[in-house]
C-alpha cells in the first residue's frame, strides 16, 4: 500500500510547475537560502553544513543536502560599511525515481553601518538550477500484466523523454538588523534581524514535460531575535519565517530557550563560552518541530525532528525527518583583546 502511494503523489510533483523549493526546518541555520543579504551581517566568516532525511517511513528517502560559505570584505573607504561575498550549494534526492535537484549560486551583499546599534543591508545571488529524473525507477499502471509488475511492459506514457533541465536563477533581499550592544564581550539585552527576500523571479523552468513552465518566484518574510532574561545569561530565541511560492505558503514559528553554561577556559587571553538551546518550532499544518543547539567557542552543532502532522500522518506514522546542523564562524575582532566567541545564532 505503501508504494501505492508514493507512486502518483510523485508523478504529480513532477508534472507540477509550481512545485516548492526544497527546504530546512532551522531556517535560522541557512541564512543565505532564507535572505542573501543576511551574508557577513553578524560574522566575519561562516561556513554551515546542513543535512536533512526525510519520509524514509513510506519509501525511498527523501535527502536534502547545504553547503554556505560567507567571507566579508571591507575598504578603508567604505569606513564602516563593508561587503560580504558569499558560496551556496543545495542538492535534494527524492523518492523512487530519483528526483535530483541542484542549485549551486554566488552572491555579493552589501553592509551599510547606520549607527551603533543598526545595520541596513542587501544582498544579490546568482547561480545554476539544475534537475534530474530516473524514469525507469517508476512504475506504470500499464505495467501490471493482471497478476503483477512487469518491468519488460511498456509505460504507456508518451511525454518521458526529457530527463534533465538546467536554467539559471536569481535572488535577492533586503536585511535590517539591529544590536543593542555592538561590545561583543558583553551579552546584548536584545538583537533581532527582519527582512524580506525573493528567489528565481520566474526565470528558471521546472518541468520534464512543458517545457515552458516556470519555476514559480519564492517569497520570504521573517523576524529572528534573541531577548536576554534579565539577571540571568540565559536568553529567548525566538523565531517566525513565512514563505510563499504561488499557490504554497509556508508559515513557521518557535522559540528557543538558551542557557549560557560560562567561560570554559581562557586561552591566549579569549574566553572560550558555550551554550545549549533547546524548544519547539512548528509548521503550519505540516509538523511540530523539537529541536537543540550546542555551541563551543566558533563551533555550532543543531539537530531538529520533524513530526508529521499533515495529510501524510496516515502513511508516515507521524515520522518527518531528521535534520543536523554543523557551523563554524568568525566574529568580527575575534582574536583581539575585546573579541571573543559568541553564543549566538546565525543570523
Amino acid at each position: 500500500m505503501k508504494n501505492l502511494f508514493i507512486i502518483p503523489v510523485l508523478v504529480f510533483t513532477i508534472q507540477m510547475g509550481s512545485a516548492q523549493d526544497m527546504h530546512f526546518s532551522m531556517f535560522s541555520e541557512m541564512p543565505v537560502t532564507l535572505n542573501p543579504a543576511l551574508s557577513g551581517v553578524t560574522f566575519k566568516q561562516r561556513s554551515i553544513v546542513n543535512y536533512k532525511n526525510q519520509w524514509s517511513s513510506v519509501g525511498d528517502k527523501y535527502e536534502t543536502y547545504g553547503f554556505s560559505y560567507e567571507q566579508t570584505i571591507s575598504h578603508k573607504r567604505l569606513k564602516d560599511n563593508y561587503f560580504s561575498a558569499f558560496a551556496n550549494i543545495y542538492k535534494d534526492a527524492a523518492g523512487n525515481a530519483k528526483l535530483n535537484t541542484l542549485n549551486p549560486n554566488l552572491g555579493l551583499a552589501y553592509i551599510q553601518k547606520l549607527n551603533r546599534n543598526m545595520k541596513l543591508s542587501a544582498g544579490l545571488q546568482g547561480g545554476m538550477y539544475y534537475r534530474s529524473i530516473d524514469y525507469d525507477k517508476l512504475t506504470w499502471g500499464e505495467q501490471f500484466n493482471g497478476f503483477s509488475y512487469d518491468p519488460n511492459l511498456a509505460s504507456g506514457e508518451q511525454n518521458l523523454r526529457n530527463t534533465s533541465l538546467t536554467t539559471y536563477d536569481i535572488g535577492s533581499g533586503i536585511n535590517f538588523n539591529f544590536v543593542d550592544n555592538d561590545n561583543f564581550s558583553k551579552s546584548s539585552k536584545v538583537r533581532f534581524d527582519i527582512g524580506v527576500s525573493a528567489y528565481h523571479f520566474g526565470l528558471a523552468k521546472n518541468s520534464f514535460i512543458v517545457m515552458d513552465e516556470k519555476l514559480q518566484t519564492k517569497y520570504c518574510a521573517y523576524l529572528n531575535g534573541e531577548i536576554n532574561i534579565p539577571k540571568s545569561k540565559n536568553a529567548l530565541v525566538p523565531t517566525f519565517v513565512y514563505v510563499k511560492q504561488g499557490p504554497q505558503s509556508l508559515y513557521l514559528i518557535g522559540t528557543l530557550f538558551k542557557m549560557q553554561l560560562g567561560d570554559f577556559s581562557t586561552y591566549t587571553g579569549m574566553k572560550k563560552t558555550s551554550s545549549v538551546s533547546v524548544g519547539t518550532y512548528y509548521r503550519y499544518n505540516d509538523a511540530i518541530i523539537p529541536s537543540v543547539v550546542y555551541q563551543f567557542d566558533n563551533y555550532m552543532l543543531g539537530i531538529c525532528y520533524d513530526v508529521n502532522v499533515s495529510g501524510l500522518t496516515p502513511a508516515t506514522n507521524r515520522n518527518g525527518g531528521i535534520e543536523v546542523m554543523l557551523r563554524y564562524n568568525v566574529l568580527p575582532g575575534y582574536g583581539t583583546n575585546q573579541g571573543r566567541s559568541d553564543t549566538r545564532s546565525s543570523y
